[in-house]
């Protein structure tokens, strides 16, 4: 297995990088399900906003459907073949502002209920260098299956906010085997490079 899996951006567009390896490892500040080495993408407009930000977003959730990237295909960064996938779980709604601690203080409670609880709607494929899983899909999008081949820039997906997720997003992390229990982490790096926090990929 190679030390670090390089692969392509998952998506096209401008997309907002958050929890970087770059930054920290683990990134998520968490050993748990291998991701110390996971990143995540928050796809946003051509002024850098997920969604527009009213008074409303300060007090309550919000649906999912009133951010940009909601239905954003999701594309797969390897060649290599599906290994499992899942996209049955609903896609919540979203968390900004005050009604965003409120969901945060659940997070303890969503790791305890295990790895579907926080990957949501997730495809796993197996390449030259591990497994790599793409998670947070939305409900019913997938557009694969177990066994499929698939290359580099094939839709797997739409960019959902199922699982463990207050918007949005596409979270992306490698690992060395398909039993997600008991995997390791696996570096990455995109065409080569790892983009820090608060950057914005365009592709």
């Amino acid at each position: 297995m190679a030390d670090v899996l390089d692969m392509n951006y998952p998506f096209t567009g401008r997309w907002l990088v958050q929890n970087s390896p770059a930054n920290r490892v683990p990134s998520h500040g968490t050993r748990l399900f291998a991701t110390s080495y996971a990143i995540d993408f928050v796809p946003v407009d051509d002024s850098g906003r997920s969604a527009p930000f009213t008074f409303g977003s300060l007090l309550r959730p919000e649906p999912p459907e009133n951010f940009v990237g909601f239905g954003r295909s999701v594309l797969s960064p390897v060649a290599g073949t599906v290994v499992a996938f899942h996209d049955t779980e609903r896609d919540h709604l979203s968390y900004r502002g005050m009604s965003s601690i409120g969901y945060a203080l659940t997070q303890r409670r969503r790791a305890e209920a295990g790895w579907l609880a926080l990957a949501g709607n997730h495809v796993m494929i197996r390449c030259d260098g591990g497994v790599v899983v793409l998670c947070h899909l939305q409900r019913r999008s997938t557009r694969v299956r177990i066994g499929q081949h698939v290359e580099i820039g094939e839709e797997i997906g739409l960019c959902g906010n199922s699982g463990n997720s207050t918007e949005p997003h596409v979270h992306v992390q490698a690992i060395d085997s398909v039993d997600i229990e008991h995997a390791a982490a696996v570096p990455i790096t995109f065409n080569g490079t790892m983009p820090s926090n608060g950057g914005i990929v365009t592709v």
